[in-house]
């Protein structure tokens, strides 16, 4: 893999609404590269879409961001070439019908086609195999994936992995990129108390290595930026307080034109604990910014 390099993150009020409502609202973070963050919540709050919107796949309508210099929404797509997501339900999952071994040269395949530089398309194809072969075999280091260790080996079936390897599958291929930001969503998810030990140390190690780590979970670790989403109070208001003069949102418009624009467009850091808070529709306002961002 290319030498890591980590991509700051920061926020100021961040937020997304969609038809029904807010999914997330009023985030704020300043995290350095190399960060071990955290979106801590329970499901249904907002976590995937926060996700989504600061890797460059969800569009925010509200406040500012900027992912390794690049600011959000305008430069989603620059956002997107920088980010990689592990496990993300319905958006970035593994082929169950493949094996490891094919769904690793599937994913370094596609980083060949979109990510390498056009020159390296033009080597020998011996050259190229045996490159994809070392990168492959980094990534997996990176990961803690000894496939030696599966059942059948390489050509164990992806279906049959235990949880806490297939999050290590899915991280190394997403290393493969040579990303500055790494996302996973859900990532205690089905694991016990000893796997979500393993996983974040996982993670740990690959921020150790300069990577950005964003991760979706129910419950961060204490060496975290801790970013928190919840439902709000009964009593808060259903939109943002209007920003001071000298805060103007990067997206200020009406509801129909947030709605609209709510479509998707296609480690040590410093950081704030922060509360975002979502209005009375929060799982429903998810659900349609997923919906809309083409999870379906």
């Amino acid at each position: 893999m290319d030498s890591p390099h980590g991509a700051a993150v920061k926020a100021e009020d961040f937020g997304l609404k969609g038809p029904r409502g807010w999914a997330f609202r009023g985030v704020g973070i300043d995290a350095a590269p190399g960060s071990l963050i955290a979106v801590e919540g329970p499901s249904g709050s907002g976590r995937t879409c926060l996700l989504l919107a600061l890797t460059g796949r969800m569009k925010p309508t509200w406040g500012h961001a900027e992912v390794g210099g690049h600011h959000l929404p305008k430069r989603m797509t620059a956002v997107r070439r920088i980010t990689a997501l592990g496990p993300v339900s319905g958006v970035n999952e593994l082929d169950q019908a493949l094996t490891v071994a094919e769904q690793l040269r599937e994913g370094a395949l596609l980083q060949r086609h979109y990510g390498a530089p056009v020159r390296a398309m033009f080597r020998p194809r011996a050259e190229r195999r045996a490159a994809a072969e070392a990168r492959i075999a980094a990534a997996l280091e990176a990961a803690g994936l000894d496939l030696a260790a599966l059942p059948k080996g390489e050509r164990t079936s992806v279906r049959d992995l235990e949880r806490l390897e297939a999050v290590r599958l899915s991280v190394a291929i997403a290393l493969l990129g040579s990303p500055g930001l790494l996302a996973l969503d859900d990532l205690d998810l089905k694991l016990s108390d000893t796997e979500r030990v393993e996983a974040w140390d996982l993670l740990r190690s690959v921020a150790a290595r300069g990577i950005t780590v964003l991760a979706v979970c129910s419950e961060a670790p204490a060496d975290a930026i801790v970013l928190r989403t919840t439902p709000k109070e009964p009593d808060a208001p259903d939109t943002p307080a209007a920003p001071a003069a000298s805060d103007t949102p990067a997206v200020a418009e009406s509801d129909a034109d947030a709605e609209a624009d709510a479509e998707a467009d296609g480690g040590s850091g410093t950081g704030t604990k922060t509360d975002t808070k979502t209005d009375k529709d929060d799982t429903k306002g998810a659900d349609d910014a997923l919906a809309e961002a083409g999870r379906a």
